[in-house]
């Protein structure tokens, strides 16, 4: 008996390649606020490094990106520019210090530059030098017009991005508390489990539901801005 490859098995290898740390976007270079929350002391050990992370999980991921991936996937679908300029500048809104925004520019810019590389179809209005309408070019976006044609479902794509992120901020924990690899694996472990639940949790939120309620990841972004050592750009 031999096993015929499908189409789709390309789209899983392709959604592989997205979500690799190799990926040069430099994901591996921002931990969004947990550098400050480690030197604070907030941060200590693999249990709070995981409290940490699924206080993100379920009060930004969950109620922002994972909503708002969804409204670009869909809006590209039917080349909604409108939705997409609104959702766009609604998330750039939502990064509550100086060092989010640059992150938020800086990685998008960086996977539209890498995009445009890659011979994928790109808008002139995502042109990483177009500047007037910079908060578009956004992460979120980048992984949705990749995504488009590369013949990625919405879910197997909410299903990237959430382990994606999960990984790059356990190995930045890793580093920072630190932990050692076995730490690590085990933090993702426990954070996997939770990864199912959110894409439902996320995928029931209304529009007027989008947004992110992490008062801490702001005080602890803003103060690493000022942070004496610093191994992250957040």
């Amino acid at each position: 008996m031999t096993f015929e490859p499908q189409p789709t098995d390309v789209a899983s290898f392709r959604l592989f390649q997205l979500i690799s740390p190799s990926l040069p976007i430099g994901g591996f270079t921002y931990s969004q606020g947990l550098e400050w929350a480690v030197e604070a002391g907030w941060v200590s050990n693999q249990k709070q490094m995981v409290d940490w992370l699924e206080m993100m999980l379920n009060n930004s991921l969950v109620t922002l990106e994972l909503p708002i991936l969804a409204k670009f996937y869909q809006a590209l679908a039917s080349d909604d520019q409108t939705t997409i300029h609104y959702w766009s500048d609604y998330l750039y809104s939502c990064r509550e210090t100086r060092e989010l925004r640059a992150e938020e520019l800086q990685r998008g810019k960086a996977l539209f530059t890498l995009l445009k590389q890659l011979d994928l179809p790109i808008q002139a209005q995502w042109q990483p030098e177009n500047e007037p309408h910079a908060a578009t070019q956004n992460q979120l976006l980048g992984f949705c017009v990749a995504a488009k044609a590369w013949g990625i479902s919405l879910h197997s794509l909410q299903q990237g991005y959430l382990w994606s992120w999960a990984e790059n901020m356990v190995m930045a924990g890793v580093k920072l508390v630190p932990l050692g690899q076995t730490s690590g694996q085990k933090a993702l472990l426990t954070l996997s489990e939770k990864l199912p639940q959110c894409i439902v949790k996320a995928n029931q939120i209304q529009d007027d539901e989008i947004g992110s309620f992490t008062p801490s990841v702001a005080i602890a972004s803003s103060r690493h801005e000022t942070q004496y050592t610093r191994l992250f750009r957040s």
